[in-house]
């Protein structure tokens, strides 16, 4: 197999991730992991993976996710999966190379509706003061009731108990006779 470039790989790999709306966040571990596999074999024709550690390097927790997402990665030909049957031997990956080359990507990229390759600016806007997000006046007390209230509720802090903050309710006295007995 010819050489593989890492970064121009996974630069047309991105692209058409971009472009795929079938893809969902699952597919793209997936096949980052299976890539991250691949990368670690030295990029060979095919290779075998073991589901757990893949499961585990995607951070998919499904046996089910793990299994659709790999079959639909199969069918929209990011990958060719070769499904082995035996538990103790695993399946057999076959990753495909992108025929498109960084250039092209980043020549459609640089066209596409008038986007730049180069790096943004970002405008800077500054805050604008508005009644509804005006922080120094009536909202503020409001924030400052909700958050006692709430804090009432998680504490288990009454009202009853707010009257008088000192109340013994062990009925337990300061002034105790140590040689009497319990």
């Amino acid at each position: 197999m010819e050489e593989v470039n890492y970064i121009k790989h996974l630069n047309t790999v991105f692209f058409q991730f971009s472009k795929d709306k079938r893809l969902n966040p699952t597919h793209i571990s997936l096949y980052m992991a299976l890539f991250q596999l691949w990368n670690i074999n030295r990029f060979p024709e095919d290779f075998f993976i073991n589901r757990e550690e893949v499961m585990q390097l995607s951070k998919i927790g499904s046996k089910s996710t793990y299994h659709r997402c790999l079959k639909e990665l199969n069918h929209w030909n990011y990958v060719v999966y070769f499904p082995s049957h035996n538990p103790y031997r695993g399946s057999k990956i076959k990753m495909l190379k992108f025929s498109t080359t960084f250039k092209q990507v980043e020549e459609h990229n640089s066209t596409k509706n008038g986007i730049s390759t180069k790096q943004a600016l970002v405008p800077i806007y500054k805050h604008i003061q508005t009644k509804e997000n005006n922080i120094n006046g009536e909202n503020e007390k409001n924030r400052k009731i909700g958050f006692q209230s709430n804090a009432e509720v998680h504490t288990g802090y009454d009202k009853k108990n707010r009257s008088n903050p000192n109340k013994d309710n062990l009925k337990i006295s300061n002034d105790k006779d140590y040689n009497e007995p319990l």
